[in-house]
């Protein structure tokens, strides 16, 4: 069976969606999850299903010590499931084609640096858009700009708050991201 890492900073709502998809469907093993915050709730989601975890700093982190540790696990595909830290380039490159993320907006709308969770969907709500959605892309040596894997969309009203976009998209990565894992991995 084929293993993935996962990359998490926050509550760890795709991880467990993800935790889920791929014990319901034998679809493929976690092997690792990489936390960035020593209190992100991720790791007890990670603890209670067994899953190691490994805890970086901004230091080890930007050093290329921790890739072969991550190397050992043999991922046949890195997940960034709300992870916030920008990869090292020689991260990048150690799994060059093997990492993925997901982005609350359709790229290259509303991405780079700074751009995440609510303030993704703050600035959807500013520009008047009509539609929103998801990307799932491949991870290159800039935010939000490699290759597009799919992005799928959804209507926005012009009375939905931020918070009702945020609920809109939360909905669609939890469906979209566990079946986009398994395509990329068969």
């Amino acid at each position: 069976m084929k293993s993935i890492i996962v990359f998490a900073s926050g509550a760890g709502s795709n991880f467990s969606n993800i935790v889920q998809y791929a014990k319901t469907n034998n679809a493929f093993s976690i092997a690792l999850l990489v936390v960035n915050k020593e209190d992100a709730p991720v790791i007890l989601l990670a603890k209670e299903q067994a899953i190691p975890v490994l805890l970086l700093n901004k230091e080890v982190f930007n050093s290329s010590e921790w890739i072969a540790t991550l190397a050992a696990y043999r991922p046949s595909l890195i997940v960034l499931a709300g992870f916030l830290w920008k990869l090292p380039e020689n991260l990048v490159t150690a799994f060059a084609g093997k990492i993925i993320n997901i982005h609350p907006s359709l790229l290259p709308k509303h991405g780079g640096k700074g751009m995440y969770g609510m303030r993704v969907h703050n600035a959807v709500k500013e520009a008047n858009e009509k539609e929103t959605g998801i990307t799932i892309h491949y991870v290159n040596e800039h935010y939000d700009e490699g290759a597009i894997i799919m992005q799928e969309k959804t209507a926005i009203n012009a009375i939905d708050a931020p918070e009702e976009i945020a609920k809109k998209v939360q909905e669609l990565e939890h469906h979209f991201l566990p079946i986009t894992i398994h395509s990329l991995l068969k």
